[in-house]
Parts: structure tokens; C-alpha cells; sequence
């Protein structure tokens, strides 16, 4: 599993690239939502805004955070299909 790093001080942005490891020919993203979930209930890590789906990557710039707490990214979407999946990114937040 990858972790990525982010001082609390930054506006940092992640994307999920939903592409050719999960859309099938013509299966469009309608509709993206993200959360975050941290380890120890601390909630300064803010979504800022929310971009995307375009070509099947969606997108989130996040800001915050409290120095040494872990947070899960996730990021639910819903497709033309009728299809709904989510992934999470792990966040690491450290004075750097």
C-alpha cells in the first residue's frame, strides 16, 4: 500500500485514474464524491475542491491536516452503466 506524504500546511491535489483498469468502451463517470476518514477521529484534513470526472480521472485538492495522524481518502463514483465502486488513498500528514 502506498502512503503519501502532506504537510499541514499545503493544498495538495490526488487523483484517481478510473480508466482502463475499471471502465469498460463507452462507460462514462457521472457522478464523484470524496471522503475522508481519519485514524484517530481528528478532522482537520478539509476537502477544497472537487474536480473531474473528465476522461475517467477524478480529482480532489485537500488542505490540513494534523501533524503525525493517518487519514483514508476515498473516492465513491457511479457510472453509465448503473455501476457504483470506490478507492481510497492513504495520507500520511507530517511537518516536512
Amino acid at each position: 500500500m502506498t502512503v503519501f506524504l502532506k504537510d499541514p500546511s499545503a493544498v495538495v491535489d490526488f487523483s484517481i485514474d478510473w480508466g482502463a483498469d475499471y471502465l469498460q468502451a463507452g462507460e462514462d463517470i457521472l457522478a464523484s464524491s470524496w471522503s475522508i476518514f481519519p485514524d484517530d477521529g481528528d478532522s482537520s484534513l478539509a476537502i477544497d475542491q472537487e474536480a473531474g470526472p473528465e476522461t475517467g480521472v477524478t480529482a480532489v485538492f485537500v488542505s490540513g491536516g494534523q501533524s503525525g495522524v493517518i487519514y483514508r481518502l476515498t473516492n465513491h463514483i457511479s457510472t453509465s452503466q448503473g455501476r457504483a465502486d470506490e478507492r481510497s488513498l492513504t495520507i500520511r500528514v507530517e511537518q516536512q
